[in-house]
């Protein structure tokens, strides 16, 4: 059974009123719903900035498989011990989701090693056609070619990240941009995901498109064994074998 815990800032479902009644009880709470339906699933967390340095504490993320994250306008007020928490279970193979806005987070630009608030974006509430370009990839399951979501904002190349080691999708958008909207990295012992899709103001995450993608890809970034804080025996190490060489 996989655990997940989900952060969500939980801003926009309080001040915004659209956003509210599109999600009123959080976009976490909907992708805890649709996540519960797997049978693959076990302890589903959730964690809001007000509580986050509790609720993504070490003790925590240690009985954590998946991390997914959102998170939009309070970026710069999650905890560096938080940040520096995920960063460390990622390298020692917990797998992390990054949604929409959160590739402007500080766990994903640790990760990353680059300045990936850089984009093209526009807040129109245009189409957008999302293009499968890795059929095979476990993400991509029961996936058709490209789907589309009707109203999202639209992101736009160039996207300072570094090099996927997969890319996954891309997406075209009603104004003429282009994006690599779905991409996957290593980072240490753990698995990254980035997928753009996922504006407060529009309801993508009840989309049964998406909501396969993030369950496919909580799936995929699930390590094979839980490994928190293990000493790998790196330095001045004696011979396994004895004698001469």
């Amino acid at each position: 059974m996989i655990n997940v815990t989900i952060y969500n800032e939980f801003i926009h479902e309080v001040t915004d009123e659209t956003c509210k009644a599109i999600y009123p009880e959080g976009i976490h709470t909907v992708i805890k719903n649709f996540l519960e339906k797997d049978g693959e699933i076990g302890k589903i967390r959730c964690a809001v900035l007000s509580d986050h340095k509790e609720t993504l504490s070490q003790e925590v993320l240690n009985d954590t498989d998946v991390l997914i994250w959102w998170g939009h306008m309070k970026h710069g007020e999650v905890d560096d011990a938080a940040v520096a928490h995920v960063t460390q279970r990622v390298q020692d193979g917990m797998g992390f989701v990054v949604l929409h806005s959160g590739h402007a987070s500080k766990p994903f630009k640790a990760l990353m090693g680059t300045n990936t608030e850089k984009l093209r974006w526009r807040d129109a509430g245009e189409k957008v056609r999302i293009w499968n370009i890795a059929k095979n990839h476990p993400i991509c399951k029961g996936l058709d070619e490209t789907f589309v979501i009707p109203y999202d904002e639209t992101y736009g190349e160039p996207f300072a990240i570094p090099e996927p080691d997969k890319l996954i999708f891309i997406s075209w958008f009603q104004g003429g941009e282009v994006f690599r909207s779905g991409a996957c990295w290593l980072r240490g012992e753990g698995k990254v995901f980035y997928f753009q899709s996922g504006h407060e103001t529009f309801p993508v995450y009840h989309q049964k498109e998406v909501q396969l993608v993030i369950t496919n890809a909580v799936k995929w970034a699930c390590p094979v064994q839980r490994i928190c804080n293990v000493d790998r025996g790196v330095g001045n190490d004696p011979p396994f074998e004895q004698g001469n060489l």
